[in-house]
Formats: structure tokens, sequence, C-alpha cells
């Protein structure tokens, strides 16, 4: 299923690729079509993500989204599904999506024959999972909805499905790990590049419940003592070991395309990435050089 490289590259076709999916939860239109729901953003993020499911209990959603607070969950849902159907926050979704990429990469790019190819790889490596649906249910969930029509559109859901197949293969590796969904947030702080106080706030968790799991993996031995974040020798390892498993397990789908289609799918979405990113995701526009 894998070669011995895979797993590289397609971590770095990932991360190439991320802006281009994570541009939606960023997107002030998206944002726009949820209030148009009657529903704010925090809410309209929970029931629109998780709207493949259909309108699941919140216990769902927390064991799938894995490292947001149970709380803030409990409190989006299901009260969003009695404001409006899990059908019509896909569409709001994709509605958002549809107008941001327009709006920041123009129809020039939308028209070209570089952005058509970008969707025929990006579907050729979604395309390819069919097989490995089990114990992915928030992959499999978002494969199962109709591809939309229109390349950039295609290459959105493609990377969507890609991005949730490596996700659903982390919380593999986090809980195989012994991580709770909070100190999955308090590792990745420590290795950066996110800080520790946009990941606590964007996951709800309070200072207590973040300072608790802090101590909590220190007495575990990930932690090092002091002021910093920072890990020691064993925690490193661990973590370490965590992302070189959910690397692995993502590797499949970017076989199909093989090295060189990766490569050339990374070159050509590697400027609309930028693009987005530096307009809605500045911290993530300096991963995008070359």
């Amino acid at each position: 299923m894998t070669t011995t490289h895979a797993p590289a590259y397609a971590r770095e076709t990932w991360q190439t690729l991320e802006p281009y999916h994570g541009a939606v939860y960023f997107s002030p239109e998206a944002h726009a079509a949820y209030a148009a729901l009657g529903v704010e953003s925090g809410p309209g993020y929970f029931a629109s993500r998780a709207a493949a499911l259909g309108p699941v209990a919140p216990e769902v959603v927390i064991a799938t989204f894995y490292n947001f607070n149970p709380k803030a969950v409990r409190a989006a849902l299901p009260a969003a599904w009695r404001t409006a159907p899990p059908e019509e926050f896909l569409a709001a979704r994709l509605a958002g999506i549809d107008a941001t990429l327009r709006r920041i990469l123009g129809a020039g790019v939308l028209a070209s024959e570089e952005l058509r190819r970008a969707a025929e790889l990006g579907r050729r490596a979604a395309e390819s999972t069919p097989a490995h649906l089990h114990g992915r249910p928030l992959f499999a969930a978002h494969a199962a909805l109709p591809w939309p029509d229109e390349p950039h559109l295609v290459l959105w859901h493609a990377q969507t499905l890609l991005r949730e197949f490596r996700g659903d293969g982390h919380v593999t590796a986090l809980l195989d790990a012994g991580l709770s969904g909070i100190e999955a947030l308090v590792t990745h702080a420590a290795a950066g590049p996110v800080g520790a106080e946009a990941l606590r706030t964007t996951r709800s968790w309070t200072p207590d419940e973040w300072a608790g799991a802090v101590e909590g993996l220190r007495t575990r031995g990930w932690l090092a003592s002091g002021p910093e974040l920072a890990f020691t020798a064993e925690g490193k390892e661990r973590r370490s070991a965590v992302e070189a498993a959910t690397d692995r397990l993502a590797a499949a789908p970017y076989t199909a395309l093989g090295r060189d289609g990766c490569a050339e799918l990374r070159d050509l979405v590697r400027p609309w990435s930028r693009s987005l990113a530096t307009e809605l995701m500045p911290w993530a526009a300096a991963r995008l050089k070359g």
C-alpha cells in the first residue's frame, strides 16, 4: 500500500494543500452563510464540518473532532440541527468556500488549465481510498458526499477528503499514545509553531483545564518543568512517533499519484495556498516557501 518514502512526500503534499481546504474555517463568506441560517460562526463550524455525518449527537462530534472541549460541542449541537438540517449546512459551507476562492484567487486562476489539472490529480488521490474506510468515520462520511462540478470546488473537496483521511488516522495515533484531546493540543503547542493560547482558546479549554493537562503531561514524563512548554527527550520522541504513525496511516491515497504526481500537485497548488494563507491564515503562509 505504501512505499518506503511515501509518508514523507504524502506529508509534504498535505501541508502544501492544507490551506486550500482550511480556508473554509476562516472564510468570512462561509461565516456569513452560517449566519444566514441563524447560527453563529462557532456553532457553524461544528455543524458544517459534522453535517456529512447527518444530524448526529454531540458525542459523535466529540469523538471524531477529538481535541475540542466537549462543553463547546454540546453548546453547539444539537441546537444547530434545530435551526437548519445538515444538508443546508453542507450547502452553506460549499457556497462559502466557493465565494472565498473566487474572491481571493480570481477568475483567471479558476478558469486555468493549471487548476483543472490540480483538480484531476487531487481527485485521483482522494478516489483511491474506498478500500481504506475502516476506522475513518469522518473521512467516510465526507467520501459519501457528491462531488461538485467546477474544478476549484473539485480540488477543495478532494483536499477535504484527504484532510479528514489524515485526521482520522491522527486520532488513532493519539489514542495509541495515550493522549486525550486536550493533551494532544498541549503537545502540539510544545512542538510549535501554533501558540498555546491560540490552541487553547480556539478549542474552548479554560486556563485551569489547560494547566491541569500540562501538569499531567509533566508527571507522565512528556514535558519538562519550567515556565515554558518544552518536551523532555522522551516526550519529544513520543510526539515524533505520533507524527510518524500519522504519516504512515495517511500515505495510501498519495501513492496513487506517486512521488512525481505529488510533486506536480504541490507545484500547482502552492501559489494558491499561499494566497489563501496570506489573507486568511498568515501563521501558515511561512510554510509555503518555494
